[in-house]
């Protein structure tokens, strides 16, 4: 069954483009013969209609990082533009990004708000701590030892401990 559809999908792909290049034919030959009609009858309102606005730019080329781009500690690159604007641009793995600065630190505004803790549930297991997280793609489960916790881990176990303790008082 796998080797059916296997085969039939690239033949139905064929046949597709086949069908839709005898269909684009008549049209083009059509536009051209319509052309060479009005050609001769207002040939210089044509040649101005075909121009592309000067102004577009082709995003098939890859952005490039301006010269005048000052590195900072972090790895992005601050730019003015004649506007005014100030832009952020970051080198990514598809290519080169650009943001606008809005004056907030960049790393505050694209990390998650997990770093004090929060919606991290830690259980206390002598030694290590087992520690739950929900996430979008369903609960992330981990264990560390105590004396390897960062600074999230900590609080998120604190936070834990302080909630059992109220939850016993009551």
């Amino acid at each position: 069954m796998k080797l059916f559809f296997a085969i039939l999908i690239p033949v139905l792909a064929a046949s597709a483009q086949s069908q839709a290049a005898k269909k684009a034919a008549p049209a083009a030959t059509k536009a051209a013969s319509s052309s060479n009609a009005a050609s001769s009858n207002t040939a210089s309102s044509n040649s101005t209609a075909r121009k592309a606005p000067a102004n577009v730019k082709d995003a098939s080329k890859p952005m490039a990082i301006p010269a005048n781009a000052v590195r900072d500690s972090s790895g992005d690159y601050h730019v003015t533009d004649e506007q005014g604007k100030k832009w952020i641009y970051r080198k990514t793995p598809f290519g080169v990004s650009r943001l606008e600065d809005t004056g907030q630190p960049v790393a505050a505004q694209s990390r998650p708000s997990s770093a004090g803790g929060a919606g991290i549930v830690a259980i206390d297991q002598g030694e290590s701590v087992h520690f739950e997280k929900k996430g979008p793609f369903g609960t992330w489960k981990w264990d560390k030892k105590k004396s390897e916790l960062d600074e999230g881990e900590r609080a998120a176990l604190q936070a834990s401990q302080g909630n059992r303790q109220t939850a016993k008082q009551e």
